[in-house]
């Protein structure tokens, strides 16, 4: 009887540690979905930013294109304008460059192509698609982890039943058989958040 109480106390404390365990990489595992998250929508409204800017550009060659095919611009003035079309196109194009590379990232873009730099430093952008999949990532990780954790406690649940039940012993290996798998099934759902965490 007293071997069983023995097992399940060792039990307890085994998955307890456990549960500290999960919990600590749970906790930091949150941290970072909700640092990728946070970048995600920066990353959002700085392309929502060049998207303006690149409209107002366009807004702007329509005009000098319309201007330039009504005639009505005096002759001194024609290599003026077309200068401004042209410097108006190449700002449009830039923006453009520049969401590309914050939406996909750096990485996927050709060095020649870099056009947005991150603190004065070019090739350093993480795109927007990639934070969103990092904050998925997490999450998915973060979930294994929240189920691994509930059932670690439940097995410390398991092993306080059997130290109550001293009556009975065949039930109290039925409670310390159960707190073996289910406390298997958690260190492999914990194991298997790990795998998946970025």
């Amino acid at each position: 009887m007293e071997r069983n109480e023995t097992l399940g106390g060792i039990l307890i404390a085994v998955f307890a540690a456990l549960l500290s365990v999960a919990e600590l990489v749970n906790n930091d595992l949150e941290e970072e979905m909700m640092i990728a998250h946070s970048q995600f929508v920066n990353y959002s409204n700085w392309y929502q930013s060049k998207s303006i800017k690149q409209s107002l550009k366009e807004s702007e060659l329509d005009y000098l294109t319309a201007l330039m095919e009504t005639g009505i611009i005096p002759e001194d003035k024609i290599t003026s304008i077309k200068t401004k079309i042209t410097r108006t196109k190449g700002m449009v194009l830039k923006y453009e460059a520049e969401k590309t590379e914050i939406l996909v990232g750096s990485s996927n873009v050709p060095r020649e192509y870099w056009a947005q730099d991150l603190d004065g430093e070019m090739g350093k952008i993480t795109g927007i698609n990639q934070w969103e999949q990092l904050s998925q990532d997490y999450e998915t990780a973060t979930k294994k982890f929240d189920l691994g954790k509930l059932l670690f406690q439940i097995c410390i649940v398991l092993g306080a039943i059997c130290i109550i039940i001293r009556d009975n012993k065949k039930l109290q290996k039925n409670f310390i058989l159960l707190m073996l798998v289910f406390g298997a099934i958690g260190i492999i759902i914990s194991v298997y958040g790990f795998i998946l965490a970025p």
